[in-house]
């Protein structure tokens, strides 16, 4: 027990900053449709459009990126500081390719947005939105590599505060651009995403200022400088970030699959399909930091020849997930019709949700173990394992099940969530058993 509880200390304060790095980037989801929100319903409408088809992406992204923090984690625990350099110049290099051709994929999907089953208005609003949150998956991608690059060498509250700087920035452009304040063109909802293209490139340049300038990391920033991109490097992280992206692709992909039963249910389904899957998300945040943190802490354990600590370190983060859960359940289940509230005033809509959250409390629990397992099996770099897990669990049971039992069998929202929990639980049980035989 002292061996798991030692390791905790450190996974947590590895963690702690990442987890509120990602409510934060929620936090201006929010901020940005609460503004776009107030100059019509059809801006909202297509800013919901390309935020769902922006965070698909992205999502699939930091997978993608993942295998640059694995890698430098592993070269600082084996005292490599210049090949941890190396590693960033290619991750620096793949987030600038990959960011480039997805961020044309994504602008040129929209000369098919007509088909995706959207109102004409809508499609006929989001043109130049479209286009510029396209262009800043680009700095979107480049702050994800240089934030895991300081997370891996133990500097992440440094990336955190230039974040929440970011999300401020955001707010002050919005409320120029949007609404014509200070002398700004009122460009509305193509001002938003100005907003939102100048804050990423802003805090990109401010990370790297401050990573240059960092007196400790000058070893490993003049080998990103120096070093050639090698093909042989690139192959090795698309060989381990590919896997990792499809795993999060399915994850995501999973859910919108889940949005689209909840919508075959009806409005007041769907309403309170949105409610408890907000309220997840926020849960999912802490095992999700915890998972980014494991996955840093044992490649450093890997690189530097100590194997034997990779079980207590996915211990005391598998303890930690299961307490953090049996508080959210308490509250899930205890208040649930409060916090249903908090989102709707429709009775109907809250006393559906509030019967989920019942079921949502089982769910975060399942969610948050696959995920902190899974972290720590690609710290291992297997990642075929959580891609296996992510494709049975969502797509050969969860939604396969939700269907037939929500939608088919009439037994509603509460099945396709039941559905979904019985997935999780299968991919936890699965990856925690691999990572038990591989730190055997």
């Amino acid at each position: 027990m002292s061996n798991w509880i030692q390791e905790l200390r450190p996974t947590l304060a590895l963690a702690l900053p990442i987890m509120l790095g990602q409510v934060s980037q929620m936090l201006m989801g929010i901020a940005d449709s609460m503004m776009i929100g107030r100059v019509g319903t059809v801006e909202l409408a297509a800013a919901a459009f390309t935020g769902a088809v922006f965070n698909l992406v992205f999502i699939g992204c930091i997978g993608l990126l993942q295998p640059g923090s694995v890698l430098v984690a592993r070269a600082n625990g084996a005292g490599r500081p210049e090949e941890a350099g190396v590693w960033l110049r290619h991750a620096r290099w793949l987030a600038w390719t990959a960011g480039l051709g997805l961020a044309g994929l994504i602008s040129a999907s929209l000369l098919v947005a007509d088909r995706f089953g959207q109102p004409a208005e809508v499609v006929a609003a989001m043109g130049p939105y479209y286009v510029l949150i396209a262009a800043s998956l680009v700095p979107a991608m480049l702050f994800q590599v240089d934030r895991q690059f300081a997370e891996a060498l133990g500097r992440p509250w440094e990336p955190l505060c230039i974040l929440l700087g970011g999300a401020a920035l955001n707010v002050l452009l919005n409320w120029m651009f949007i609404y014509g304040r200070l002398g700004a063109p009122a460009w509305g909802l193509m001002g938003a995403g100005v907003a939102t293209l100048a804050a990423r490139v802003a805090v990109v340049a401010a990370l790297r200022a401050w990573l240059a300038g960092v007196r400790d990391f000058a070893t490993e920033t003049a080998a990103a400088r120096a070093s050639r991109v090698v093909r042989a490097r690139v192959r090795e992280m698309l060989g381990l970030g590919l896997p990792m992206g499809a795993a999060l692709f399915f994850e995501g992909a999973a859910f919108s699959g889940a949005a689209l039963l909840a919508g075959w249910l009806g409005t007041v389904p769907l309403a309170a399909h949105q409610i408890a899957i907000s309220c997840a998300a926020l849960t999912f945040m802490v095992p999700l930091g915890l998972s980014i943190a494991l996955t840093m802490r044992t490649g450093e354990a890997v690189g530097a020849g100590r194997v034997d600590r990779v079980r207590p370190i996915a211990t005391g983060a598998m303890v930690l997930t299961c307490a953090t859960a049996a508080v959210s359940t308490t509250g899930f289940v205890l208040f649930g019709e409060a916090v249903a509230g908090a989102f709707s005033l429709d009775p109907a809509v809250v006393g559906l949700a509030a019967r989920v959250l019942v079921i949502v409390a089982v769910f975060q629990l399942f969610d948050g173990l696959q995920v902190v397992f899974a972290g720590s099996l690609r710290g291992l770099t297997d990642v075929k394992a959580p891609l296996a897990a992510a494709f049975v669990a969502y797509w050969g049971i969860a939604l396969p099940a939700g269907w037939w039992l929500g939608v088919r069998s009439g037994l509603g929202l509460e099945a396709i969530w039941a559905a979904l929990a019985a997935g999780l639980a299968v991919a936890a049980v699965a990856l925690g058993w691999r990572l038990r035989v591989l730190t055997r």
